[in-house]
């Protein structure tokens, strides 16, 4: 009877502990607001760096006389690509250096945004390509911190709280984009290309360095917040494990992992969903930097030659528009999506889309050429009005599948091995990202041209390898939702 007493008593124990961890596991972490708000504020700086100079760059280009071939201006152009590719070299160096426990992640964050500011002013007084080359080359070094800055998200945040931090923390680079291109495209630009602003002597002869000295120095200005609000959350010991400034992610079995050696390059490719999420990564980002090319020229282009026949305004604000968009969906959706559904599931959904999104792109030349009298050159308003509804269709798929981003950065901590390893899981799936990065601008804009002059296909030859691509990427996806259903 004893015995029998004390089994149920065991039972009710267990009961009541099993209940009690269940309301410990659905209370909320609070969330680190003031970290999350500087590191954005910090973060911001490398899309601001990295879009701002597309505007004018084809006009800078031709002021400095490197060719006098208007049409061969376009492949000088192509500095996105050198700032992505020196991007590569730094990504993985300075992710293992920020793992160290006497160097850590803020030295790191705060050292590359400084260098990017001020490459970005050299960029404004650039007399030479080769000069240009350089300092973009250098900003790319420098922003190889995207993975550290990545790993701080992890690291401030658990899984009860991150459905409300990765959405806030990505609106970063559509923000910093439509401030660095848009904003400079549609105000700060024209001031400058029209004589309408500073009538400075010094100005005149560097017409573009107002438009880099704003952009270094709002770099500065996030750097020197950091300096005083940016805590360093990599360093961690039992003896403060009970502090406030944890953040919730200092559970005893996460403590033990967060001390832990970090796992070795070799070691994290050796296994498959690390392998995937770089495969898809690599993916993701050459889907939707090519989307991003191939879109303006399809807008572009005339509807003779494939296109849309668009002006550059109205391209402009559908940038605008898209970015708007954008921040909507991480704001508004995305919480809600990361409360309701699996994480693995809604990333394979998203790499889904996109051969969907390049197949409807394709068709809006048809529809305008239904409606096109090539004569007047005026399109009746039933085809304009099925074309417009076309383009934000498009466009509305290309922001949702861009929330992706986010959902790789989740997985990326959720199948890091350790917290020492979060740094170099984040640099080895930057690293693909900004590997495709390198390459996708160049090769998507080529097969497009190439599919237009040569009417290759029927001038859609850009589609169909697209969509291949797209097919490549929605498998990796899919071992990543298979590794996520073997876990349970």
């Amino acid at each position: 009877m004893a015995c029998s007493n004390c089994d149920e008593t065991q039972l009710l124990l267990s009961d009541n502990s099993l209940k009690s961890q269940q309301t410990v596991k659905t209370k909320a972490t609070p969330l680190p607001l003031v970290q999350l708000g500087v590191l954005c504020s910090v973060g911001i700086t490398d899309p601001i760096a990295f879009s701002q100079i597309f505007p004018y760059i084809n006009n800078f280009i031709s002021s400095l006389h490197v060719t006098d071939d208007p049409k061969r201006i376009g492949f000088y152009s192509g500095l996105e690509s050198v700032h992505a590719i020196f991007q590569l070299l730094s990504i993985y160096s300075l992710a293992k250096l920020s793992g160290r426990l006497l160097v850590g992640r803020r030295p790191v964050i705060l050292s590359g945004i400084t260098g990017i500011a001020v490459m970005m002013t050299l960029f404004g007084l650039s007399k030479s390509l080769p000069m240009m080359l350089i300092s973009r080359g250098f900003a790319g070094l420098c922003s190889g911190n995207t993975a550290v800055m990545h790993a701080v998200v992890g690291e401030l945040t658990d899984a009860s709280n991150q459905a409300v931090a990765l959405p806030l923390y990505g609106l970063v680079w559509p923000l910093g984009s439509i401030i660095g291109c848009v904003v400079c495209s549609r105000y700060m630009y024209p001031m400058i290309s029209d004589d309408l602003f500073l009538d400075w002597e010094f100005l005149r002869n560097y017409p573009y360095f107002l438009l880099c000295f704003i952009s270094g120095m709002l770099g500065i200005l996030g750097v020197v917040f950091g300096l005083f609000c940016l805590e360093e959350v990599r360093h961690i010991t039992p003896a403060n494990a009970g502090s406030s400034t944890l953040y919730g992610t200092m559970e005893p079995s996460e403590l033990s992992r967060k001390l832990s050696e970090p796992h070795s390059f070799t070691s994290l490719l050796s296994k498959s969903v690390i392998r995937a999420l770089c495969g898809s990564g690599f993916a993701l980002n050459f889907l939707a930097g090519g989307f991003e090319v191939v879109f303006i020229l399809y807008c572009y282009s005339a509807i003779e030659d494939g296109g849309l026949g668009l002006s550059t305004e109205k391209i402009g604000y559908l940038l605008l528009g898209s970015g708007i968009l954008s921040m909507l969906l991480q704001i508004l959706l995305m919480p809600y999506l990361l409360q309701t559904f699996d994480k693995a599931k809604m990333y394979n959904f998203c790499m889904c889309l996109f051969p969907f999104m390049f197949i409807v792109l394709s068709t809006l030349n048809l529809i305008a050429r239904s409606g096109y009298d090539e004569v007047t050159g005026i399109m009746n308003s039933h085809t304009t009005g099925l074309l417009w509804a076309g383009i934000a269709l498009v466009l509305s798929m290309s922001r949702f599948v861009c929330l992706s981003f986010g959902l790789g950065m989740m997985l990326a901590k959720e199948y890091s091995p350790n917290k020492a390893s979060l740094g170099v899981t984040n640099a080895l799936v930057q690293f693909s990202m900004s590997m495709s990065r390198a390459v996708s601008p160049a090769f998507v804009s080529t097969i497009f041209a190439l599919s237009i002059e040569y009417n290759l296909l029927g001038g859609y030859l850009w589609v169909v390898i697209m969509v291949l691509i797209s097919l490549g990427g929605i498998y990796q996806s899919a071992t990543i939702v298979n590794a996520s259903e073997s876990r349970f």
